[in-house]
């Protein structure tokens, strides 16, 4: 059976969309600990991300790295923190998420109260500086 981000990636449920290339996808998280909290995977469903190929663990990298960059630009932050946990969904993903405090890297930790008009705004935002 898919998981949730095939079904996110095929559009059978609704997301935030950053970007996307051929081999991937980004979104914004529905549940973010920062404005910006982003999820960064592969369009390929794969469990575990060290199960990902050498090839296709470099690219995600490469991905994420590209929409970091935007969040930079987008989101006033400190950084942007890097976060994989991988059991939340059996589907390989790396968190970007821009922090000013550390804590707000914390993922199992509370959750940021936002409507999805300002999720649509953020990700509008961070679309228009993604290169």
């Amino acid at each position: 059976m898919a998981s949730i981000f095939t079904k996110i990636i095929n559009g059978e449920i609704p997301c935030h969309k950053i970007a996307e290339t051929e081999d991937h996808f980004a979104f914004l998280d529905i549940n973010p600990t920062a404005k910006g909290h982003t999820l960064a995977i592969p369009k390929k469903e794969i469990d575990y991300l060290f199960d990902l190929t050498d090839e296709q663990l470099s690219g995600l990298m490469a991905f994420a790295k590209r929409v970091a960059k935007a969040l930079e630009i987008t989101i006033d932050c400190k950084r942007v923190g890097v976060s994989v946990i991988g059991t939340e969904v059996p589907h390989a993903h790396i968190h970007l998420i821009p922090f000013t405090q550390e804590t707000q890297m914390n993922i199992v930790g509370s959750k940021m109260t936002i409507t999805q008009d300002e999720l649509s705004n953020i990700a509008k935002d961070i679309r228009a500086n993604f290169k």
